[in-house]
């Protein structure tokens, strides 16, 4: 999303804060809705966020695992940290945090739009770089799977090696359905026919 429409877009946008109802949480809350944010305020913090968001606005603790578990797994929204000070151990806190960005107290109204878009826009692009990195996975996984349904062709029906790779693009095309498919049932299929001459042996 660009940063124009990031920008338009940020009065449907859906924020929790996790913080203590004190000077700096109200501040927080009021300058998210002068920007037109839709706001949750939350304390103590929750093991589980309410739903649905878009960003969340947490103070950070030493513990970033434990106290609030969805600060390392829940990639889909984004996450701004909190903090009193840049110490050492902070910093590694924030770090640890999965963090898009990150707000110094006491809070200031001139900071808190600029880290929200950055936030949302990194989060953005972090969704499209692990939807890539799921396509790819999925393409080097069904390409195994055609390269080992190959060889078993090839050793099954002393085919070549592109003659093992027509038969199953041609079945792939005959049967409307991708090529991994067909890799996948061959291999089933293999799997199969070995275990029940397994078993037919145990019994003899």
């Amino acid at each position: 999303m660009s940063a124009s429409s990031l920008i338009q877009n940020l009065r449907n946008t859906r924020v929790a804060v996790v913080h203590p109802r004190d000077q700096d949480g109200d501040d927080l809350v009021r300058q998210l809705q002068r920007i037109g944010c839709q706001v949750q305020m939350v304390w103590p913090p929750p093991t589980q966020l309410p739903q649905p968001l878009d960003a969340v606005f947490f103070l950070l603790d030493r513990d970033t695992k434990s106290s609030m578990p969805w600060r390392m797994a829940d990639l889909s929204i984004a996450h701004i940290a909190i903090v009193d000070y840049e110490n050492p151990t902070v910093l590694k806190a924030l770090l640890d945090s999965s963090a898009h960005g990150v707000l110094v107290r006491p809070i200031r109204a001139s900071g808190v739009l600029s880290n929200l878009v950055l936030a949302l826009s990194m989060r953005g692009y972090e969704s499209r770089l692990l939807a890539k990195i799921s396509k790819l996975e999925d393409t080097l996984r069904t390409r195994r799977e055609i390269e080992k349904a190959t060889r078993l062709l090839m050793n099954l029906r002393n085919l070549s090696e592109d003659d093992a790779y027509q038969f199953i693009r041609k079945q792939a095309t005959a049967k409307r359905v991708p090529m991994g498919t067909i890799a996948g049932s061959i291999i089933n299929a293999h799997a199969m026919l070995a275990e029940l001459s397994r078993d037919g042996e145990g019994e003899k």
